[in-house]
């Protein structure tokens, strides 16, 4: 039976460069988007570029049927899905990410739509992928989490406690799932060079001058830090986080504060 990767949220950014990293080590490929078109088109690059089978799907969220019946046309590939990489998010911030979710003022049912994609969908996925694993004793699982899990920022309550009720679900699922043979762990991403990201030029809030390291993630810097923990070169670590952040979040505060301190003195005087 082929081994392959599964990755949500996929067929473009750090889902796409998760699964890409996998194909690039043999692994068949299955990924989803919310547009099955979109899903299928970078499935067929991904199997154009790596030379593996690769399939897209449109996966509703929220929807345990769905995911069944997307797991049902795996089987019927003669696949086992050994590594499942949560990587799609409702990122918490309503229509405008400048703004963020208001506390005061936000529906709640956009506070819940967080909670039920991050939470409860991933929740769904990993059953049915863990299902599969158990009858072969093995398989890992890799939630893309998030450094706010841990440092808040503002206006994006749902998305942080979302995002850190994955890290505690992880920690669960590894001490649940371990007598499978099937490990549990974490990539916690800082800011990525998304195009949204490279977009707001002038107006980007975090940037090198940020971290200690003097860079922000690119797309692979993820995938690397979830093969490492999706493959068998982590075969005896479960349970776990790895921070993919530049520093960020090592720091009581950043350098560059002081020069800013430092520019405002001078200004003041």
């Amino acid at each position: 039976m082929n081994k392959a990767v599964f990755v949500t949220g996929a067929a473009a950014g750090t889902g796409l460069a998760c699964a890409e990293r996998f194909a690039s080590e043999g692994y068949d490929v299955f990924i989803t988007s919310r547009e099955e078109n979109k899903a299928q088109a970078s499935a067929n690059e991904i199997a154009k570029k790596h030379g593996v089978f690769a399939m897209g799907f449109g996966l509703e969220v929220g929807n345990e049927d769905s995911v069944k019946k997307v797991f049902d046309r795996i089987d019927e590939t003669g696949r086992f899905v050994e590594t499942v990489i949560l990587n799609a998010a409702n990122l918490g911030f309503g229509t405008d990410p400048a703004k963020g979710m208001d506390f005061f003022t936000t529906d709640i049912s956009d506070i819940r739509n967080v909670f039920e994609t991050n939470l409860v969908w991933n929740y769904m996925i990993v059953r049915q992928a863990a299902l599969r694993m158990r009858a072969q004793g093995k398989g890992a699982v890799v939630f893309i989490s998030s450094n706010t899990a841990y440092r808040a920022i503002p206006n994006r309550a749902a998305y942080g406690a979302s995002k850190g009720g994955i890290n505690a679900m992880a920690r669960a699922l590894a001490v649940d799932l371990g007598q499978y043979g099937i490990r549990v762990n974490v990539v916690l991403p800082g800011t990525i060079k998304t195009e949204r990201w490279r977009k707001m030029g002038s107006k980007q809030i975090v940037n090198g001058k940020l971290t200690p390291i003097g860079d922000i993630s690119d797309f692979e810097d993820i995938a690397n830090a979830a093969w490492y923990l999706g493959s068998d070169q982590s075969k005896n670590v479960t349970g776990t986080e790895i921070t993919v952040d530049g520093g960020m979040t090592c720091q009581l505060y950043p350098k560059y504060l002081n020069e800013l301190a430092k520019r405002y003195l001078e200004e003041d005087t």
